[in-house]
């Protein structure tokens, strides 16, 4: 049984959510210091990424929109194929409101070669909201 009461290190803490030394993510593509503290231009760039819709259909090649990636697969500017397109979305079930998967519509549902330890190269399917994807250009 896990002991609960023990508090993970910084480091701990980001090695368990995907993020080290070895694999560094941004928050953005662009380093925060160029934004002078003023990241309203980027909020309302992202906002609009947001709005726009593609159709996708089964078989079309799918990216992460440059700084919309929320989840750890697959990583910004890699592949993912759709695999179907859902009609109706299903509403993801965190209960935590604060969570940024809270009630967010999968409306997709994508292949994707797994990058991490265990199953590493195999294929594997995923729910999306496909208002973070756009058309794969590699």
């Amino acid at each position: 049984m896990p002991h609960h009461d023990r508090y993970l290190s910084s480091r701990e803490l980001l090695n368990r959510i995907g993020l080290s030394e070895d694999t560094p993510s941004l928050l953005l593509d662009e380093d925060l210091d160029t934004f002078d503290s003023d990241l309203a231009p980027v909020l309302l760039e992202r906002y609009q990424q947001l709005q726009v819709r593609h159709q996708f259909a089964p078989g079309d090649l799918v990216t992460w929109k440059p700084g919309l990636c929320n989840r750890r697969a697959p990583k910004p500017g890699q592949p993912a194929v759709v695999i179907e397109v859902l009609e109706q979305p299903v509403f993801d079930s965190e209960i935590i409101s604060g969570s940024t998967y809270f009630r967010e519509p999968l409306d997709i549902i994508l292949g994707v070669i797994w990058d991490e330890e265990h199953g590493r190269g195999d294929f594997v399917t995923f729910h999306f909201n496909s208002q973070y994807f756009e058309f794969y250009r590699g």
